[in-house]
């Protein structure tokens, strides 16, 4: 499927989603608490700093979920939220068509960026990378209509041959919430304000765009 109207769509923000006993953030109080804080007052410097750092941008992701060569000539860093419904938009229209065109070129890696609600949903993904299916656990999050919450993740853990009695202790011992907030701050200092966002070779590339987007800028740097 295709963006019939080929017009980019707009990153979704906090104020985009409406509360939902579904989708709070399980992680504790005062992370909960320090991430708002800290997103509130990163959004005007955050603006400030978007699009200036383009070039410079840290492309290193040691211990992130990617995909494709280490060594590719283009690293595509996507900051996304598993309960963003553009995020979901990008995965079922774009993200696999863009691997499929540039299969040896590009270096995709994901942040988490669970401004939206989808914070218990990236612990879920990651407690599935510890069982070494994180990427397939990605996909299910992203391309299943089921209502996300610790029965969906639980349901995905078992279709996919995991132990989800570890999964749903991981998930609860939230031992990688350190990593959720190492990505928002990652993110934060780049100046992402909603998701999806990119930055591809450190440009910038903000909401659900087309393929066609993607493409004119890899191909711009690989032209280069």
């Amino acid at each position: 499927m295709t963006n019939q109207t080929n017009q980019p769509l707009p990153p979704e923000t906090p104020s985009d989603r409406p509360k939902d006993e579904d989708s709070k953030i399980f992680l504790s109080k005062g992370t909960v608490l320090l991430l708002l804080l800290a997103f509130a007052l990163g959004l005007g410097s955050g603006f400030l700093l978007w699009g200036r750092q383009t070039q410079n941008v840290e492309t290193q992701s040691a211990n992130q979920p990617e995909l494709g060569p280490p060594d590719a000539p283009i690293t595509i860093i996507e900051f996304s939220d598993f309960t963003c419904g553009y995020c979901r938009k990008f995965h079922l229209e774009t993200f696999n068509q863009l691997l499929d065109t540039y299969p040896d070129q590009i270096r995709f890696v994901y942040r988490n960026y669970p401004v939206v609600g989808g914070a218990e949903a990236a612990l879920a993904s990651l407690c599935a990378g510890e069982q070494g299916k994180y990427w397939e656990y990605h996909d299910l999050l992203f391309t299943r209509d089921l209502t996300l919450g610790r029965s969906a993740y639980l349901q995905f853990a078992e279709e996919l041959g995991l132990d989800t009695e570890a999964l749903d202790e991981c998930i609860d011992s939230q031992r990688f919430a350190h990593r959720l907030e190492a990505d928002y701050y990652y993110g934060r200092s780049m100046g992402i304000s909603g998701t999806p966002s990119f930055l591809i070779n450190g440009i910038p590339v903000v909401g659900a765009q087309p393929l066609e987007t993607f493409i004119q800028i890899i191909d711009a740097e690989l032209n280069k």
